[in-house]
């Protein structure tokens, strides 16, 4: 039985009817991988492409007041845009393993960017493998940082250790090329999207192949490559809303948020430098254009080969980035901003151009996604469902609410352990084990979640569901328990003398209170 939730709010003017919630027990992760194929369905080709730290807007086509992505602009007018496309934790390594999993971050374990991949992990290539396919993995793979070596599922690899390098360090730094050591020939992005590229050109037409082309861009330092380094540097750029530092907290935005801006992921100490936010983002959407293109060569690859219109291209972005909402810059946290990713999607024989998905869909639902387009069934323990109907025009059952999950890392110890809960309009988030705040958010009318509703009275009972909804899913689903890691590398926990750093944020207004609640010690 599928790990969801179905539960229906139902808006009326007298309050909220809730729909009964349909349990559900969880599947265990079989030991052996069994490929079951759908009776009748062609497999197809599938390239699915990921961008580090791309966040939700940085497209053209978004109405992005600088970002240039042509490629990216035109895959929407030939395919779909899921629009609201969300990562269940927004760090690179939990990411990526439920995009191969296809499970949330408690089950599959990889919990931040130190902790390596389970033994016994089963990633989705695995099962296509299984099935007869080609497979190919060309990029960053970031789950357990010391090691390069092939990974389960992929018959061809080509990868680099850990967050790898956007121009060689040295003339000994190599990478592995399907089991060779060889040196880094230049650019990072370049030579991925050329490797794709001699993979491609490499496939037999009677094959089905499945490629995942993982770019380690956009991912800090943001280094764009010389073709278009400093191209945006004259435009005219304005801090978010949400940046405004507040002198006194009468938001109820939480103390952890507000201090921490002053902090290594806050935007008044960036990173531990003196950088400005504008000077970031600007380099960051330069070296975007180089993803950008890769895209572009890719599909055009495909034409050359005359395999474009039936092959499925997916470009998704890991998690996304702020740079000054909230204070902040960086992810982790549940923030719109952060945890909100681009999707993509084209396939001239199935899907129609210009298509636009309403519905929130996650990176749990890749594996399932990529699986039916290549005609195999979804392995019933996989938390996520295939949205290839939903970008096919058709309606189907899906699910009202998707969980988010944060584990505090004591290399970044400013961003506190939190579960979220986001639907098609609240978002609730809950931060465990801190004197401090709860938020409620309304998406739809409050998009930059400025006006925290927690405290607000009309939105008890709000509340109160989300937060029981949560708790109830988490139960369901095998993520009451705080997996716990053994630290590794540096603690960044400097603050910025001159930028208010020995000063702790206030406290929200519903905090206080203007009388004593026990009278009766007073008497």
């Amino acid at each position: 039985m599928r790990a969801f939730i179905y539960l229906r709010l139902l808006f009326t003017t007298t309050g909220i009817v809730f729909a009964p919630s349909v349990g559900a027990e969880i599947t265990p992760v079989p030991n052996s991988v069994v490929a079951r194929k759908n009776e009748g369905a062609q497999p197809r080709n599938v390239v699915f492409i990921l961008s580090d730290d791309h966040r939700y807007d940085a497209m053209s086509f978004m109405g992005h007041p600088f970002a240039k992505t042509p490629h990216m602009d035109a895959m929407v007018k030939v395919g779909v845009h899921l629009k609201n496309a969300y990562v269940t934790t927004s760090l690179c390594s939990p990411s990526r393993a439920s995009i191969l999993t296809g499970l949330y971050t408690f089950r599959h374990r990889v919990i931040d960017n130190q902790r390596p991949v389970p033994e016994g992990t089963l990633f989705f290539p695995q099962y296509l493998q299984n099935a007869g396919y080609k497979t190919g993995f060309i990029g960053k793979w970031h789950m357990g940082h010391a090691s390069d070596d092939r990974r389960p599922g992929f018959d061809y690899w080509f990868s680099f250790k850990g967050q790898g390098k956007y121009y060689p360090p040295n003339d000994s730094y190599t990478i592995n090329d399907n089991g060779k050591r060889v040196p880094q020939d230049g650019y990072i992005t370049t030579l991925l999207t050329r490797k794709a590229v001699e993979f491609l050109k490499e496939t037999d037409r009677d094959t089905p192949f499945f490629l995942y082309l993982s770019h380690k861009a956009v991912h800090g330092p943001f280094t764009p490559e010389p073709l278009y380094k400093g191209t945006l540097s004259d435009q005219p750029f304005t801090l978010p809303l949400s940046s405004e530092r507040l002198i006194n907290n009468q938001l109820n935005r939480p103390r952890w948020l507000l201090d921490q801006r002053n902090s290594w992921h806050g935007m008044d100490f960036p990173l531990h430098t003196v950088n400005s936010v504008e000077s970031f983002y600007k380099s960051y959407c330069e070296a975007l254009r180089s993803v950008d293109d890769s895209i572009g060569v890719v599909v055009q690859q495909l034409k050359k080969m005359g395999i474009h219109d039936e092959t499925l291209v997916i470009y998704m972005g890991d998690n996304g980035y702020m740079f000054g909402e909230h204070g902040l810059i960086d992810k982790r946290v549940a923030y719109e901003t952060s945890s909100r990713v681009p999707l993509l999607m084209q396939c001239p024989e199935l899907i129609e151009g210009g298509t636009v998905v309403d519905e929130v869909v996650a990176n749990i639902d890749i594996a399932p996604t990529v699986m039916q387009a290549m005609g195999l069934k979804t392995p019933p323990y996989m938390d996520g469902q295939s949205f290839l109907p939903l970008a096919r025009g058709q309606t189907i059952p899906w699910r009202d609410y998707f969980l988010y999950a944060y584990y505090w890392e004591q290399n970044y110890p400013q961003t506190p352990t939190h579960f979220s809960l986001r639907g098609d309009q609240y978002k609730y988030t809950t931060y465990y084990g801190l004197w401090d705040t709860d938020e409620l958010f309304d998406i739809k009318n409050d998009p930059e979640e400025q006006n925290n509703l927690i405290h607000d009275p009309v939105f008890h009972k709000m509340k109160q569901h989300m937060q029981n909804q949560l708790y109830t899913m988490m139960e369901e689903l095998g993520g009451m328990e705080i997996p716990l890691n053994r630290p590794k590398g540096q603690r960044k926990t400097e603050r910025l003398r001159s930028q208010g750093g020995e000063k702790a944020a206030d406290f929200p207004e519903a905090f206080f209170v203007d009388e004593a609640l026990r009278k009766e010690l007073q008497e």
